[in-house]
């Protein structure tokens, strides 16, 4: 399938449907603390959005039940929040959510150090944070989507981490997923496939302390690691321009 390009005033909508997901962020933030359940987590977000005259993007997809994603430690992706789940001392977790505002979408993740947080485990979540901000960086017309997996790999495998190969990147904007898929590693097929101004899709490596495996619970969305150990990812929504790169999935103004 070809990748959705879209005009400036597309740029626009989906830019508006960010500033809702870059706000609830905000508005949740202060709240992520030991002792919050993420059943409670879920609850602020519909709170925030059904404010803002906007849906989650998540409720119902394919029948998942919740209004985000909340994964805990060795959980990599897809984790459903729960009354009975309380967030405890040295817990990390990525919160992710997804905004449908007048027919555009706009997805974005943030992980959250809960406490006294262990210092392997907030090197992992940074060096996450850095391979996803080195690899927005590198976007822009022309560019193959290739180096999106290569920048990240650049900065993961120094520190010995291993990527997420099940889960990827996707375009957005009108839909929550569409084409392109993106890459987290270096795919050799990518060389071929240019970025052009119009293009918006996500970059959100999954990165892990040990293998890159993952087992799914009997819920059939919870991606945890093979062998347990922890994992982190964080996310934005970005838009090919002219001149490079813009970030959606930040607050308008600030």
């Amino acid at each position: 399938m070809t990748p959705s390009v879209y005009p400036p005033k597309d740029f626009k909508k989906i830019r508006a449907s960010g500033d809702i997901v870059a706000r609830c962020f905000e508005f949740i933030s202060p709240h992520i603390a030991p002792g919050i359940s993420t059943g409670g987590i879920d609850k602020m977000v519909a709170d925030f959005l059904r404010a803002e005259n906007a849906r989650s993007s998540s409720l119902g997809y394919h029948g998942f039940p919740a209004h985000c994603c909340t994964s805990i430690n060795d959980v990599i992706v897809h984790g459903i929040p729960n009354d009975e789940i309380i967030l405890k001392d040295g817990d990390i977790v990525n919160v992710d959510l997804t905004a449908e505002y007048k027919g555009f979408h706009a997805d974005a993740s943030r992980m959250f150090m809960i406490g006294n947080v262990s210092t392997p485990a907030r090197k992992l979540v940074q060096a996450a944070q850095d391979a996803m901000n080195s690899a927005i960086a590198a976007c822009g017309p022309g560019v193959p989507l290739s180096e999106i997996g290569r920048v990240i790999e650049s900065v993961v495998k120094p520190h010995g981490y291993s990527i997420s190969r099940d889960f990827v990147g996707h375009g957005i904007g009108k839909t929550m997923h569409d084409e392109p898929q993106i890459c987290h590693f270096y795919e050799p097929k990518l060389d071929r496939v240019k970025m052009v101004p119009g293009m918006v899709f996500t970059i959100e490596p999954m990165i892990n302390q040990g293998v890159r495996e993952c087992v799914i619970d009997a819920d059939g969305w919870t991606a945890r690691t093979a062998d347990g150990k922890l994992s982190a990812q964080w996310e934005h929504t970005i838009g090919i321009t002219e001149d490079g790169a813009v970030i959606f999935t930040e607050k308008i103004n600030g």
